[in-house]
């Protein structure tokens, strides 16, 4: 069904791809964890920028919930869809790029997730984390903070499993 919105709502075909690989990535970070909503993985993975069909600047997430919330999606949907740009962005951090001043950290296991699976994935292919930090430090001026964010997520869904 959500292919099916994102093709609805004139999503780009490569945003499409990218969100496909998006989900694929989230369902393999979430299986290292018991308590998972596999529902809400999905739905939020493949959602999560679905505003990319109005804007691919920052506020296609703002774009995304309202599409989504249009459509009677979960508020636990419309927030993956809100807080998955990079590792989160603080309050301080969403005032100096002229979005609605709040936080925009994922608070849930799921959005930290689908944060992070969309982190680790560039177009529609998997890179690793040292890739998106030298991403990020060439994007992203006083990238320090979210640089620390970022290895924390890796540190926690991933890292913390690997032998």
């Amino acid at each position: 069904m959500e292919i099916k919105l994102l093709k609805k709502e004139n999503t780009p075909k490569n945003v499409i791809e990218h969100c496909k690989a998006v989900y694929k990535k989230a369902v393999k970070i979430s299986a290292n964890f018991d308590n998972v909503d596999d529902n809400l993985i999905r739905q939020g993975a493949l959602l999560h920028d679905i505003g990319r069909s109005k804007t691919h600047d920052i506020t296609h997430a703002i774009e995304g919930v309202k599409i989504a919330k249009r459509y009677g999606y979960s508020n636990d949907v419309l927030n993956i869809i809100e807080r998955h740009i990079g590792a989160g962005i603080t309050k301080e951090e969403a005032i100096k790029l002229g979005l609605p001043e709040k936080s925009y950290v994922p608070q849930t296991l799921e959005e930290e997730i689908v944060a992070h699976a969309d982190n680790l994935i560039n177009g529609s292919e998997e890179v690793d984390v040292d890739f998106v930090i030298s991403k990020w430090k060439k994007q992203i001026d006083d990238s320090d903070e979210n640089i620390e964010r970022l290895i924390e997520l890796d540190n926690k869904l991933i890292k913390a499993f690997e032998e």
